[in-house]
């Protein structure tokens, strides 16, 4: 079996117009029931993460000003939503569930945050609707208890994890891999220990090819014990932000080659769904509900 976590919180209310879809977070877990892909008992509802724990990643102040709801208004608007306590408390309790999720990943192969995948967010800062990086906490505290000793963050999403990227920048146990669109956000690209800059338009042909000698290269190279998976649908080509041209086929290929890479070689994954902005919500659901088909598929 796998574990979802998934919480009333994160379909959070946001001001009219706002292009973030969170309708996406109470429309995939019907899906999910209706096709028998999970049931109510794959299920949990996430913790909030005590601040101990994200300061394995977060600087203390900026913790402190997180939880006094005082960011500036030049911070606030690098993040992209409103300030409030419900959004710090909903990012606390996602980014506890990535850390529990990893944890059933240890015990059962993969497991997933129907949320997350918030890799713009720095030690310092946020953007880019991002406040906590969630599988930054999540590897730092993996690490931080013993439980592996070389971790690969695979960051598929079309823009590049930047802030995972810099916050590992001196952890040799951390292998960062992003492969996002060159001319895509954010403006300034921070440096992985591999980057893979893709050019407007890249087809399922080529995206596939690329990623799947990556892969090859990274479990031969670095040996990982442990995946996080950034799974973001923005690459589909009918994405409003993402400029790539993956058909919704190729992203599921995609979502295989990595559950095929990590399953034969015995590495458990947690995967973080990251975003979509397609104009259509079902193309997004859709492509998400796909990543759990996939795993179902080869897992179980």
């Amino acid at each position: 079996m796998f574990k979802i976590a998934w919480h009333k919180s994160y379909p959070l209310p946001l001001p009219s117009g706002h292009r973030f879809p969170m309708e996406k977070y109470s429309l995939i877990p019907e899906q999910l029931i209706y096709e028998g892909i999970a049931k109510t008992e794959n299920f949990f509802e996430p913790h909030l993460i005590h601040d101990e724990i994200l300061a394995l990643v977060h600087e203390k102040n900026y913790l402190h000003k997180l939880n006094t709801c005082s960011l500036s208004a030049s911070e606030i608007r690098k993040i992209g939503f409103p300030l409030s306590p419900e959004l710090i408390e909903r990012e606390k309790r996602l980014t506890g569930g990535t850390v529990e999720a990893a944890f059933f990943a240890l015990e059962f192969g993969i497991a997933f945050n129907g949320a997350g995948g918030t890799h713009h967010a720095y030690a310092d800062r946020g953007e880019g609707f991002c406040l906590l990086n969630d599988q930054a906490v999540a590897a730092a505290y993996l690490l931080d208890q013993k439980k592996v000793n070389r971790i690969a963050i695979i960051d598929l999403d079309v823009h590049q994890g930047n802030g995972t990227a810099s916050i590992f920048q001196d952890e040799p146990r951390v292998f960062t891999f992003s492969m996002h669109g060159a001319s895509n956000f954010p403006l300034h690209k921070e440096v992985s220990d591999w980057d893979i800059p893709l050019p407007d338009g890249t087809t399922d042909e080529v995206y596939l090819s690329t990623l799947q000698s990556s892969l090859l290269h990274i479990i031969e190279s670095f040996k990982p014990e442990f995946i996080f998976y950034q799974s973001g649908v923005d690459v589909l080509k009918q994405d409003k932000l993402g400029r790539l041209g993956l058909t919704e086929a190729g992203c599921k290929k995609r979502d295989q080659l990595v559950f095929q890479a990590a399953h034969s070689n015995h590495i458990p994954v947690c995967v973080s769904l990251g975003e979509g902005y397609s104009e259509r919500i079902s193309d997004i659901v859709n492509a998400h509900v796909n990543t759990f088909r996939c795993a179902q598929e080869i897992w179980f």
